[in-house]
């Protein structure tokens, strides 16, 4: 019995370290997103607004995994953007860090403007899928709490890409290549088959010292 709690307990905090990291950097990277929408679409209200909405709910989403953490007593594991989906697909497709995108060149490139936006949407659909799986473990549905807070997230995640698709729909433009797809699956993999098992097993993996928006940023690598 004291294997299987300490199995537990150590599987619910990889994942919610997990998750809390990527709606961190999910919401602060909206920041960018909206601005340049903004700027490529001022006249497009809808778009901006269900954006913002996005945001918004990334961050209800990141403050719900922080209370989740706060009522354990304990800190979440230090992970960085190896355990990043957006971070790893925008690395993959525009071969850069999300710090140092240029946010004006995809501006002026209507090509890479919607290449962004597709990448957002896949990573939005990767989530929604990967949370109907999340729904069915028996093992994260045995916390009620978490069980709520991913009954909430799977609730919003439509309105999280389905902007994006039907943006690029208006625009008589390609949801999706095949090559993003292609690129979309293995990161997936990565992280499910290495990324996931690794952090589980790293015994010795510190913990946050700070929660990531008071520190104001999380650690590139």
């Amino acid at each position: 019995m004291r294997v299987r709690a300490a199995f537990r307990e150590r599987y619910l905090d990889v994942v919610g370290s997990i998750y809390l990291y990527n709606e961190f950097r999910g919401y602060t990277s909206l920041d960018r997103v909206l601005e340049a929408v903004r700027v490529r679409c001022p006249d497009d209200r809808v778009f901006q607004d269900e954006i913002a909405k996005h945001r918004a709910d990334e961050h209800k989403h990141y403050v719900m995994f922080r209370r989740w953490f706060e009522r354990q007593g304990r800190m979440p594991l230090k992970v960085d953007s190896r355990v990043g989906h957006i971070d790893r697909f925008i690395q993959w497709v525009f071969h850069c860090s999300i710090e140092e995108l240029d946010t004006d060149h995809i501006l002026a490139n209507a090509d890479e403007f919607e290449q962004l936006c597709r990448v957002i949407m896949l990573t939005e659909q990767r989530g929604y899928a990967q949370v109907e799986i999340i729904l069915k473990n028996k093992l994260i549905m045995s916390d009620p709490i978490l069980k709520r807070i991913f009954q909430i997230v799977h609730k919003d995640e439509p309105d999280h890409f389905m902007p994006y698709q039907r943006w690029l729909e208006r625009q008589g433009r390609a949801t999706a290549k095949w090559n993003e797809r292609a690129a979309d699956w293995c990161i997936h993999k990565i992280l499910m088959l290495g990324k996931l098992p690794a952090l589980f097993l790293d015994a010795g993996r510190e913990r946050m010292e700070q929660w990531p928006d008071e520190a104001g940023a999380l650690p590139a690598h």
